[in-house]
């Protein structure tokens, strides 16, 4: 049997159910690989000292045959924007409270219903605002493939955590690309679904584009992980109704007869090394191979990037004037940079940025209504050093970090990241999938497609990298 720390989910709960293997070992196998490499990783902002009952209690259920849901065992990561109960949700700031919160947030819920054995909490940037995986609360988190370069955030953790086997299921949080970045640049699967598919509360400075969502190793196993987490919870007043599913179902199904639009731009120019020229291009010829049709479509979108800065800015100046003065020196500089970036913005501007969001939403809808999926970049370049700082983060949201990413925000539909391949340099390059508003299984479906590919074609299932090396 090989490492449990490297076992998908659906592998673990294999193994669980044929009494192979407990809850416990596999934990066991995970914080013994989270003590050797999180050092030199920084993945974590704390981790869970009532694991090791949790998975205990689980291996009882499992040694008398009663799993109490589907992810019963099974290890996993909570982002610390989201409330876990018990422990302080500190928002990657010095800024935050350190007392523990009462009540688990809709997700973490689901999780727990599900049977999931909670790791710990994982590392985000300041409130979410960046994609470089550092904050002024704990320091740089670091990324597997590559400890010099970053793995991306806002969920930096969680991709780090992931890349590096310190358990199958990681939740993160999407604003603008934050789980679809640090997919991306860590090597990893991760899914940004339809807004209000899984609830959120309490509400975060981006609230009105943000979602929860799974990062993992495998679209299996994020698919999985959405049948725990997308479930009705009224303290979220966006919520979809409930739709208890497993969404592995159908997810086999393929593309074939499903027509994909390759997007050209973002109603701005979007820049794309040559290395991710060369995945995106695989990545359409092998949804061709797999019987879809393919083409390049201009979208005729609204300049999204001056959409985006708007909505982005002015969150996080109202997060900024909710801190006294005489504490906002502790915050990220470039936190603060870009709420001034927009500054004497009147009520009516922003109400413009609103209605050019539903635009590009319509738009968008449209498109739809010719192409089964979207398939673009996820981002223009590799991870950047994670030990530079960023000189102009204005311009690195919309130049360097997201310009792939955030029109889906504005549009709230659903879009996941795939890995395709190592670069010339060994770090992971990947691709974006999107569906029309509520089509989840679709992405999921896609992205299966050119992961099956992938193991034929020997670019996907490689072996994770032993961290630091």
């Amino acid at each position: 049997m090989r490492d449990p720390a490297l076992m998908s989910a659906e592998e673990l709960l294999e193994q669980y159910a044929r009494l192979r293997l407990n809850p416990v070992e596999a934990l066991a196998a995970i914080t013994e690989r989270i003590a050797h490499y999180n050092p030199a990783l920084n993945a974590f902002v704390v981790l869970n000292p009532n694991a090791e009952a949790a998975a205990e209690e689980s291996a009882r259920r499992w040694r008398a045959g009663r799993p109490l849901g589907l992810l019963d065992g099974v290890p996993c990561t909570v982002k610390d924007l989201v409330d876990l109960a018990g422990f302080p949700t500190r928002r990657g700031s010095l800024l935050t409270s350190g007392e523990p919160v009462a009540e688990d947030a809709p997700s973490v819920l689901g999780l727990k219903a599900a049977g999931a054995v909670i790791l710990g909490k994982t590392t985000t940037t300041e409130f979410g605002w960046k994609s470089p995986g550092d904050c002024p609360l704990t320091g740089i988190t670091r990324n597997p493939w590559n400890p010099e370069r970053t793995p991306g955030g806002s969920s930096a953790g969680a991709g780090a955590a992931s890349a590096a086997g310190f358990g199958p299921l990681h939740l993160g949080t999407d604003g603008g690309g934050s789980i679809r970045i640090p997919a991306a640049w860590s090597g990893i699967v991760g899914l940004k679904p339809s807004f209000g598919r899984v609830p959120q509360w309490p509400a975060g400075a981006f609230a009105t584009v943000s979602v929860a969502g799974p990062m993992t190793r495998t679209v299996r196993d994020a698919a999985l992980m959405l049948s725990a987490i997308a479930r009705f919870d009224d303290r979220d007043p966006y919520a979809l109704p409930d739709d208890p599913r497993d969404w592995r179902q159908g997810i086999e199904a393929g593309v074939a007869g499903l027509s994909v639009a390759v997007l050209e731009n973002h109603g701005f120019a979007a820049g794309l090394d040559p290395a991710g020229k060369e995945a995106l291009e695989e990545a359409a010829q092998r949804f061709r191979v797999a019987g879809a049709t393919v083409e390049e479509v201009d979208p005729h979108l609204p300049d999204t990037h001056a959409i985006f800065g708007r909505i982005w800015s002015t969150a996080l100046a109202r997060l900024v004037a909710s801190i006294p003065d005489s504490k906002r020196k502790a915050l990220d500089p470039g936190l603060i940079e870009v709420a001034a970036s927009e500054h004497g913005m009147s009520a009516s501007e922003f109400l413009d940025a609103e209605v050019l969001r539903l635009a590009t939403a319509h738009r968008l809808a449209a498109l739809h209504r010719q192409y089964d999926l979207l398939l673009c970049p996820t981002v223009p370049n590799p991870p950047p050093l994670a030990d530079v700082p960023t000189k102009d983060p204005v311009s690195a949201l919309w130049q360097e970090w997201a310009p792939w990413t955030f029109t889906f925000n504005l549009s709230r539909q659903p879009a996941i990241s795939v890995p395709m391949a190592l670069d010339d340099t060994g770090l992971p390059r990947s691709v974006q999938i999107a569906a029309a508003l509520y089509r989840d299984d679709l992405v999921l479906r896609a992205a299966r497609t050119l992961e099956h590919a992938g193991d034929i074609l020997g670019c996907a299932g490689m072996a994770w990298p032993t961290p630091g090396q």
